[in-house]
This record gives structure tokens, sequence and C-alpha cells, in this order.
């Protein structure tokens, strides 16, 4: 298996932190964002990498360079126009070819057995592809995803607005006392997905939805298992979330 790294943004949420470097470089324990992902997934068996750089392309690239130092194939692709999370897996298609890849944001903290849980997942059946969540987050902020009784994909909602989930409460997507599941923004691919991800046209927000390609992934028949993230699970989004993770409060 493959792994593409999206690290092409600048963390506008950052603020000052981020005016020379890229979030994903952004360090937490003396090591960036980047290379806690890189390592985690070296961990899992992962070889070869692509790096999806945009903002401060070389900070990036010249840290890890050809991977040599982690004895592990790193290859880069540049995002010239940050238009959405859409369209930015495609720049590793050809590093993809016809192998299975596992896809991650590049500022999402997991420990490796979630990387290790996720593989075993996948392997339990023909799957097109596998999403993770929690159950912890506002889902107004990100994906709200829901799942038939084999805990597979079968709809889903980017960041609903209050009305929005009153009405999936009033239809019985919404159920009380159940979990309502945030997209965790980890993910294991065939490339099929790439089939999708060309035919998407730009959402609301004039942005490429990855969430756009999921859904017509899944009204198409390709079947997309869940996983559950146990334990720790970070969006690193803003400074006070790097300043808790500094202090080993996350």
């Amino acid at each position: 298996m493959k792994a593409v790294i999206l690290a092409a943004g600048k963390g506008t949420r950052m603020r000052e932190l981020t005016q020379e470097l890229p979030k994903p470089m952004l360090r937490v324990q003396g090591k960036p964002i980047l290379e806690h992902i890189l390592e985690g997934l070296i961990s899992v068996g992962i070889r070869e990498f692509c790096i999806i750089t945009g903002f401060r392309a070389d900070t990036i690239e010249d840290y890890f360079q050809s991977g040599a130092k982690w004895d592990v194939t790193i290859q880069y692709a540049r995002q010239e126009v940050q238009d959405g999370t859409g369209k930015a897996p495609e720049l590793a298609a050809e590093f993809v070819g016809a192998d299975t890849f596992l896809l991650t944001y590049g500022d999402i903290l997991v420990k490796a057995e979630t990387y290790a849980a996720m593989l075993a997942r996948y392997r339990e059946a023909n799957f097109s592809g596998l999403v993770t969540v929690t159950g912890s987050e506002d889902v107004t902020k990100g994906g709200l995803f829901f799942f038939d009784k084999t805990f597979c994909l079968n709809h889903l909602v980017e960041k609903p607005t209050q009305a929005q989930l009153l009405e999936l409460q009033g239809s019985g997507w919404i159920q009380s006392g159940e979990p309502v599941w945030y997209n965790a923004g980890v993910y294991i691919f065939e490339p099929v997905l790439f089939d999708y991800t060309r035919k998407l046209e730009k959402s609301p927000r004039d942005e490429y939805e990855l969430t756009d390609a999921l859904k017509a992934l899944i009204d198409s028949g390709n079947k997309l298992a869940g996983l559950e993230i146990k334990g720790r699970w970070v969006d690193v989004r803003d400074p006070e979330v790097l300043a808790e993770l500094a202090e080993g409060n996350l």
C-alpha cells in the first residue's frame, strides 16, 4: 500500500504561526506534524509516499527530500491553486497507479494503532475505500457521516447547518442516543476514486469537495467501509490545539 498526504494549505487559522511555515511543518514535541504522520505510516509498513505541497512547498520538500533519512521513498506534487480537497488527490494519480492507497490530511494526528486498525478493517471484504470517523466533534465544521448495519457509508452531509440537522432528526437519520459521526479525514481508497474526482464540480463554497466524490462513489454502488477511531484523534486546526499538544494534553 502507498500513502498520499495532503499538505498544500497554509493554515490561515494558525495566524502568524504560518506566515513563513505551512501548517504541517509546525512542530509538536520537537517534530513537524507531518513527520509524526510519516512515522506512524511507516510503522504499519508503508514505504512509498506522495506529499501534495502548495504553500511554501520548498519548506516541506527540503526537509523530507527523497525520504532516505526514513528509509522510504517520497515523491512530491504541487497544488498550484488552492481550490479544495477534491482535486488535490488527483495530483498523485500517476504515483498511485493501480495500487491501493491511504490518504490523509497533513494536519491530522492519530496513533499508529489507528493506521493498523484501518488496514485490518479494509482487508475484511472487497471494499472500494474506507472512511474514518470520530464521535467527539461539532459536525457543522466538517462532514457528517451515516452508516448501515455493516458500518459501511450510506449517506453524508458536508458541514450541515443547524436547519439541516433538525431536518435530519425529523427524517430519522439522526436518532436520540445514537452517535453522530464526524469525518476524521483519514481514508483508504482504490484508484477508482479518481473516476469520481475528475467529474467534480465546485460546491457553493467555490471549492472541489472530496466528500462530493465520496457521495458519487456510494451512489454508484461502491462500498466504503467505516471505522471509528479509538483513542487520540487531533485536528491541529488552531494555535490553541497546538499549545495543548505542546503541553502533552492531547
